[in-house]
This record gives structure tokens, sequence and C-alpha cells, in this order.
């Protein structure tokens, strides 16, 4: 009988969600060591976080893969299928992209201008606040199944989504201040450093970026 249900209902999805954005989350974490590695120029342990980086992301790829090929297609699914697909995709471009920052800060060496360092790491860690606030919104996920997204967990989620996008439009902020910041000094520096940072800049902040796309994909599943 147990197995029969099963099959029905099939298996939650949930954990292997939540295990998929603990691994996006833990990557951009890691931003915040590089960064700070890369304004001591220390290129060693640069590339420890950047070995750190793709093993997560290569963690983050096999559980999307997973997820993607055993989800159920039950119509007794809380939400819908192509719902959760969606939201996985936007959680592994966090992901993605750091492992893209760190692919071209170890590659070239880079390293931070003196002037800017500290605008650089306020930053950095605005981006990860952004992504740390969206694991603890999916973290939410399974209690939200419960309850029908109804009640004071969804309240306690719509709370957390608000909080991201403020987090975001700080975020954008400060990228608007570094870039300003960095074109007044960039005459001083090789044209093809501060081409590949105004790059890098970009990156972090598509990682802020995706944090709200998360926050947003989930809260299109509570109004359909």
């Amino acid at each position: 009988m147990k197995e029969f249900i099963s099959s029905i209902f099939g298996k939650s999805p949930v954990a292997p969600l939540q295990k998929h954005m603990k691994a996006c989350h833990d990557c951009a974490n890691l931003l915040v060591g590089l960064f700070d590695a890369a304004v001591e120029g220390d290129l060693v342990a640069m590339q420890s976080f950047r070995d750190q980086i793709v093993t997560l992301e290569d963690e983050a790829d096999q559980l999307k893969f997973s997820i993607r090929s055993h989800l159920q297609r039950s119509v007794f699914m809380p939400v819908a299928r192509n719902d959760l697909l969606d939201l996985i995709l936007v959680q592994d471009k966090i992901a993605n992209r750091c492992r893209d920052i760190s692919g071209i800060m170890v590659g070239r060496k880079m390293s931070i201008p003196e002037p800017a360092a500290e605008l650089f790491r306020k930053f950095v860690r605005k981006c990860v606040k952004a992504v740390k606030h969206a694991h603890k919104s999916i973290n939410e996920l399974d209690e939200l199944f419960e309850t029908s997204f109804r009640g004071a967990e969804m309240e306690l989620v719509q709370n957390m989504i608000h909080r991201i996008d403020e987090i975001e439009s700080e975020s954008d902020a400060l990228q608007q201040q570094l870039r300003h910041q960095l074109y007044a000094i960039e005459s001083n520096y090789p044209p093809i450093d501060m081409m590949f940072l105004y790059n890098v800049i970009t990156l972090i902040g598509e990682v802020g970026d995706m944090s709200e796309r998360t926050g947003r994909r989930l809260e299109m599943m509570f109004n359909r």
C-alpha cells in the first residue's frame, strides 16, 4: 500500500531543491573570501576559493540534473512541475555566475585597485546577502506546502521576498557607485584589466539578480 501511494504522489521535490539551493548559496559565500584574497593579492588563496566554487557548482549541476530527471509529473503535486523546473534553473545560475567570476579572477590573476577595494568588498557582500535571503525563503518551501501557501508561514516568506528586493536595490546602487569610482581611476591601470574588472562587476550583480528572480519565481508559485 505504501509503495502504491508513493507511486501516485511521488517523492517530494522540496528537499532536493533545498539541497541544490544550499550548494548555490555556499558558492556565493565563497565569493567573499575570493575577493578578500584578491584585495590582499593572495593568488594561492584565490585558487583555493576557485577550486571550492568549482566543486560546489559541479554538485549543484548534478543535483539539478537529478531533480529534472526524477521530478514527478503527478497531478497531485502542490505546484506545477514547470514552476519547479523554472525555479531550479534560476537558482542554478547563481552557482554558474560564481564559477564564471572565480574563473576570470584566477585566470587573469586579477587584483582590486586599492582606492576601490572597500566599496568592492561591500558590493560583493551585499549581493551575497541577497543569496542568503533567497536561501532562507527556499528553506521555508516545505512548510509552505504543508500550509497550502496560507497563514503566517506565507506572510513570513512574502516578507523575505520583499527583503530580497530591497537588498537587490541596495546592491544596484552600490554597483553604480563602484563603476563611477573605477571610472575616475581607470586611466591609471591597464585598459584590458579594467575591461575584465567591469565584466566581473556585471557578473557579481547578476548573482544578486538571480537571487531576486528566485524570490519572484517562488512568489509566482504562490499566486497560481
